[in-house]
Parts: C-alpha cells; structure tokens; sequence
C-alpha cells in the first residue's frame, strides 16, 4: 500500500522502531541509520524490528556521514527519530533544516512526553507515561498495584502506532498541498486519547473515578480467573444475552447469586463465588465448556500457545521466521499476502544506498 514512499528511521529504541518497521510491514522503503558498532543489547542483531528495512551505518558525529545523513533525509518522504527535544537540532538535522531541504517532509518526533512542557527533557518509561496520562489506572484489581502488558498501552499503543496515524495524515495532506510537517507523536498523548471511549461512559454512570467499581473493571464478569492447573481464562460478558449463555453453560442460570448482573454492591461476592467455580477445574474443562459460544470467555494464551490455537493458526498470525516467533503484519488487504521479510544486517546496504546519495 506504501510502495513508492521512502522513509528515513534515525536508530532508537522501542516505539520509534516499531513505528517504522509498521510502515515497511505496509510497503514502504525504510531505510535506518544504524549507529556504527553492536546492536543494543535488547534487541540483538538482526532485530526483528528491522524487518523488510534496509540499513546504512552512519555516524552522525562525523560531517561526511552526517552529510549523508541529510541528503537522504532530503531524498526522503518522511523520516523518523526518538531523541530527546533538542538532540536533531544539535546534531543539525531538525526539522528548521530538514524542511528547508524538503519542503514536503513529514518530520516524525516520537517522544515519551512530548516536544515541551515540565517533563519534556527527562527520561521516561512506558509504565512512566501511562501513569502519568491516567491510562494505567485501571489495568488492574482494585486493592492491587496496577500493572499493564509491557510495552503495549503506551510504548506501541500510545506512540507507535499515533506516530504511524501522524505520518500517514501529514503524507497525505502533502500529496494535497506540497507543504510537510512536523508529527510531535508523545506517548502520554496518545495513551490519554485512547482512553477516549471509556470516558464515553462516564455520563451513563458506567466510568467511575474509584477503580473496580465502574463497568469494565469491577464486575464478575469483566475479568480473568485462575483455573486449578495455574492457567488463566479471560471472562467479559458485557451484554445481557451474552451473560446469560455465560450462566447457561456453567450451569447458574437458576442460581440466585448470580441473577443480578449490574448490581455493583453484589460484584465482590459475585466475583468471589466464580473464583472458586473456575478454580476447581483445568483449564481444559473450560476451553471444552465455551469453544463455539458466545458467552465471550477464553484461555490466556502465551505467544508460544497463541501460534498454535485453532483461529490464530489458520490466520497465520504467529510465524517463524529463521526460528524467531513473530506476528504476521497487520492489517491486511486484499489480495497480498503480508508476508515477513527478513531484517538486514546492520549496514548491509550502506555502500547501495551511498552509491545512489552520489548518482543524484
């Protein structure tokens, strides 16, 4: 969907990378700087992040790589970094100077907290942001520390994924007016917009300030459960009639302690009660129970056992790729095949990329 786009990733970690390894997923030509040297530790080399990129090692301290560095971007339709604010600027490479160059740039900046305000230039985290942009307030039991899967409400979700919203509208409105952007992506930003339709119910009562007492992270049938072999099943059984299949198939239809489904001074003894039913019995018991229903339960599943679940397998979600489990690209469209493609070796198309820079 993106071929014919060219984009320029400055070497990061974590949302940035993600956000441009996406746009390769989609057919972009990205092209990463990688910083001369060994691959972060984190990551490892190749990383996976770096999937369907290419890759040039330039050190940007250095004026003819730096040179290069601008001359690409120059070539480029959209770029991507993840410094702090201020660090492009002082290395000569931002966004006053690089639209300069290419007036139809879309300059994509993504940050924890943002080009300004009090935080702007201290290090962050992802639990760090979304505690701050009130997104983690309500991933957990009330009485429990919160705690949300890593990396995804704020790092991938929060930002990533907006950088990617970001540069696709500011490609978009070039093509239409010749003119570029610049995309401040900050992950409190976005952690906070996503919080949009749950706070859509609080005019209906259904979002409360106190957690475990509002719609979707109180009731005894909006959680997940231990089973007896230490595994996990998910419950969230929001409509009536959705409930209902729930009750008919454990058998509670007719059992008064669970009669009231929105009575929320009966959600703690309602939730202690299924607690203790589902945790008499394996797991087993309960994908058998409710696989083909519509009573919304199902097993949590580790990446390793999701590859291999009925529906996820015959989507070919989860892949491997020289041995690394990874998810296919997302979303899909008609008629390809959204297939991986490998990632580079650091600096593998350096010379390839150069020896263009030159031919212009």
């Amino acid at each position: 969907m993106l071929q014919g786009t060219r984009i320029i990733e400055i070497e990061g970690l974590g949302p940035g990378p993600f956000a441009a390894m996406l746009l390769a997923d989609l057919g972009a030509e990205v092209i990463v700087i990688h910083r001369p040297g060994p691959a972060p530790e984190i990551t490892g080399d190749p990383s996976i992040l770096d999937r369907g990129k290419k890759s040039v090692t330039l050190d940007l301290k250095d004026g003819k790589d730096l040179a290069a560095a601008r001359a690409l971007i120059n070539s480029a339709d959209a770029m991507i970094e993840g410094f702090r604010p201020g660090v492009m600027e002082r290395l000569g490479l931002g966004p006053i100077i690089c639209l300069a160059d290419n007036p139809k740039l879309v300059y994509g900046r993504m940050t924890g907290w943002g080009q300004d305000g009090p935080r702007a230039s201290t290090a962050g985290h992802d639990y760090n942001y979304i505690a701050t942009s009130g997104a983690l307030w309500y991933t957990s039991l009330p009485g429990t520390p919160p705690i949300a899967p890593a990396t995804l409400v704020g790092d991938i979700g929060g930002g990533a994924l907006y950088l990617v919203a970001g540069i696709l509208a500011g490609l978009l409105s070039a093509a239409r007016t010749g003119k570029g952007t610049v995309v401040d992506a900050a992950i409190v930003d976005g952690s906070a917009h996503m919080m949009t339709l749950l706070m859509a119910m609080q005019p209906a009562g259904n979002l409360k300030m106190q957690r475990g007492q509002s719609l979707l992270d109180g009731p005894h049938w909006s959680r997940c459960y231990a089973c007896v072999d230490g595994h996990f099943l998910s419950v969230q059984c929001l409509e009536p009639k959705f409930y209902a299949e729930f009750l008919s198939l454990m058998g509670l239809d007719n059992d008064p302690r669970f009669s009231e489904q929105f009575d929320r001074s009966l959600w703690p003894d309602q939730t202690e009660a299924m607690a203790k039913i589902i945790g008499s019995k394996p797991i087993a018991h309960w994908r058998n129970l409710f696989d083909g229903s519509d009573a919304c339960v199902a097993p949590v599943l580790s990446p390793e056992d999701a590859a291999q679940e009925m529906h996820m397998s015959e989507r070919d979600v989860w892949q491997r790729v020289d041995g690394r489990l990874q998810p296919a690209p997302a979303p899909r469209f008609d008629g390809q095949s959204g297939e991986i493609v490998a990632p580079p070796r650091r600096g593998q198309h350096t010379e390839e990329i150069l020896a263009e820079l030159h031919s212009r």
